[in-house]
């Protein structure tokens, strides 16, 4: 069996024969000493041009997956780019780690710089974003590649839609890393690598700022296992189930929190994962060191997302 059934209602989202095809390997990197350098990574579908890209942070690289072509280089020199995604506009955001920085890739190729510092202090190593239909951008800043911090705390960030204020929305994760929207964009999901939990934010709709709630914060999931993962890359589905890396694999957790099955990945870490296919349900997914999809019932959401 190939998904791992916990609870009722996971056959309507997966089938449990469901096996991740692994298309491509040899993505990533160690340090001389053995520690981890970079990963696949990053995922993000194109559904008008019908491919998608992943990134190789170890190595600079942005690679492409067409059915027609497979995996290709896209480009070389991403400085070690890790999470991706895209705004209303359909531009390209990524999380550039060499930089310690996040950017967006205008239509003429040029590079903005979306976020770099926060009041005077060079960001930590940005890692995995979403954007909000209204252009709201989100991202997470963990201490992690053996970066040499200019702050004292991993935060999570919001930059407004033009680009003009940055808002330290949470300081208290110990590793924020994979955030994703629920369907309505009333929920922001971020999970905690180190903590093995997803925490849930409403956000502060009174004062419509697109900041935080707080006294929303919520344990969503706790995802402790013996298995190898952690949280870390995550997306929300169309019917609002959040699907998570975890131990063992890509855990899918319904709405109310209950975690209803894992796709099993065997030995393998996985990374991160995105919806994409003509109809959104496939899912690609990225391990320490390879490329691979698995197909499932339930569609994702668009990225870019509509505008509500």
């Amino acid at each position: 069996m190939a998904v791992a059934k916990v609870a009722p209602g996971i056959e309507r989202l997966v089938s449990l024969n469901a096996e991740i095809e692994w298309l491509a390997s040899g993505f990533g990197g160690l340090f001389e000493d053995g520690g981890v350098k970079g990963v696949a990574e990053g995922p993000v579908w194109f559904p008008e041009r019908n491919y998608l890209l992943f990134s190789d942070n170890a190595n600079s690289k942005r690679y492409k997956w067409s059915a027609d072509k497979g995996v290709e280089l896209f480009k070389q020199g991403t400085n070690d780019a890790n999470g991706m995604t895209r705004d209303p506009q359909g531009r390209l955001l990524a999380c550039e780690h060499a930089t310690r920085r996040v950017t967006r890739e205008e239509p003429d190729g040029s590079i903005t710089v979306v976020a770099n510092s926060y009041h005077g202090h060079r960001l930590n190593r940005p890692n995995d974003i979403c954007v909000k239909s209204d252009g709201g951008i989100y991202f997470t800043d963990p201490i992690t590649m053996r970066v040499d911090t200019e702050l004292d705390f991993a935060g999570v960030y919001r930059v407004s839609p033009d680009l003009s204020r940055i808002n330290l929305v949470v300081r208290d994760f110990v590793l924020p890393n994979g955030i994703a929207l629920s369907p309505d964009e009333s929920i922001l999901y971020i999970n905690d690598s180190l903590r093995m939990h997803i925490r849930a934010f409403n956000f502060d709709l009174f004062n419509n700022t697109g900041l935080l709630n707080l006294a929303s914060d919520r344990v969503f999931c706790q995802m402790s296992g013996s298995l190898p993962g952690a949280p870390d890359g995550m997306k929300v589905d169309s019917e609002g189930n959040v699907w998570c890396t975890g131990p063992g694999g890509i855990w899918i957790i319904d709405p109310s929190g209950r975690h209803l099955g894992t796709i099993l990945s065997g030995d393998k870490h996985i990374t991160n994962f995105c919806f994409g296919g003509p109809d959104l349900t496939t899912l690609f997914v990225t391990s320490l060191w390879e490329f691979g999809r698995v197909e499932v019932k339930v569609a994702g959401l668009p990225t870019p997302r509509n505008k509500k």
